[in-house]
């Protein structure tokens, strides 16, 4: 089978190239980027989705892979994965005109959203919701909306879609992983999250089993079970951190964007709080299983830094002092801001 493997240069993509080589496939990996050695038996073309002629790249395809609308830090200024739409919209208008019968699309667990009411753990009959303020989450529940267009009405075309949990390797812990590190320096009295951490591995060897069973619809990729909040704790070592009521870590969490303090988005906010932890039967039935659990993919992909090295009492000493820099960064935002509107509103009588 010849498969066409969009973002392959990237952690996961390199994985899921030579993964469906070593499975016997003709596989063509695509990227803008051509510094990586391909894997034996993978083909590499470099080029840009966002302009190259993808009818051409499709030509003799049965399966396209897509994996090149993954969330980047430097996109998070601004709109996390806003080239989704564009690109997915190019992606399947050239699929239209060719003879591909599956494609397969890397979504997020993300788009069942962080509710309180989330069951524990979610299956894919679960409702897409994702949080409505982060918007990686919602890009990605629409681009599960266009591969499933793309596949309704044709019996011969099948679209799968991927919800991994948060993806680390042992040479990029990844975008998300470290989106949710920032942002839980900031820890709502609402609740504490739960983990669940997939290896990169993992979800290549999920791609591999997918392209071969051809699966029809959305498929959760996780390992089995997930890490309760203590251990979540206990794994991610000492770190300062922050603990607030509700509205006020919302407040906080926006003031420290606001501010330039934190790559983390206001709206990935929820998601270290509320569950959203899935399930992998459907994939298991597939013959899937996980190599590594989720602390091991925990542990692979954390960075430990300078602040796990610290004694007790320094650690605690450098807790507090971080605990009271943001209340009183937090105080004078806000004394700040009532002030500007006050000035605004005298502004306005004059």
């Amino acid at each position: 089978m010849r498969v066409v493997v969009t973002g392959s240069t990237g952690a996961v993509g390199r994985r899921v190239c030579a993964r469906l080589a070593e499975a016997g496939h003709e596989v063509v990996g695509v990227d803008r980027r051509s510094s990586v050695r391909p894997a034996p038996g993978v083909e590499l073309v470099t080029a840009d989705l966002a302009v190259t002629d993808l009818r051409r790249l499709f030509e003799g395809a049965d399966t396209v892979v897509h994996l090149a609308s993954g969330l980047r830090p430097q996109e998070t200024g601004s709109d996390p994965g806003h080239a989704i739409p564009a690109v997915a919209q190019r992606l399947l208008a050239a699929l239209e005109d060719s003879k591909v019968t599956h494609l397969v699309v890397l979504s997020t667990a993300m788009v069942y959203g962080a509710w309180p009411d989330n069951p524990v753990p979610l299956t894919e009959e679960a409702e897409v919701h994702p949080c409505p303020d982060f918007r990686f989450a919602v890009r990605r529940a629409d681009l599960e909306r266009r591969a499933e267009d793309w596949g309704r009405g044709r019996p011969e075309r099948v679209a799968t879609m991927l919800r991994p949990a948060v993806t680390v390797a042992e040479e990029k812990p990844g975008g998300l992983a470290r989106l949710l590190a920032s942002a839980e320096a900031i820890r709502s009295e609402e609740g504490d999250p739960m983990g669940q951490f997939l290896h990169a591995d993992d979800l290549a060897e999920a791609v591999v089993v997918v392209v071969d069973h051809r699966p029809v619809g959305p498929v959760n990729v996780a390992p089995d079970g997930w890490i309760p909040a203590p251990l979540m704790a206990e794994l991610g070592g000492p770190v300062p951190r922050l603990r607030l009521p509700g509205p006020l870590a919302v407040g906080v969490a926006r003031l420290r964007w606001a501010l330039g303090l934190t790559d983390a988005p206001p709206g990935i906010q929820p998601y270290t709080v509320h569950p959203w932890v899935v399930s992998n039967d459907l994939l298991r039935g597939l013959g899937w299983e996980p190599r590594h659990s989720n602390e091991e993919a925990y542990v692979a992909g954390h960075e430990p830094g300078a602040f796990d090295q610290l004694d007790a009492r320094s650690r605690q000493i450098l807790s507090i002092g971080a605990a009271c820099v943001v209340v009183v960064g937090f105080l004078s935002g806000l004394t700040w801001l009532l002030r500007r509107l006050g000035d605004q509103q005298t502004d306005g009588r004059d």
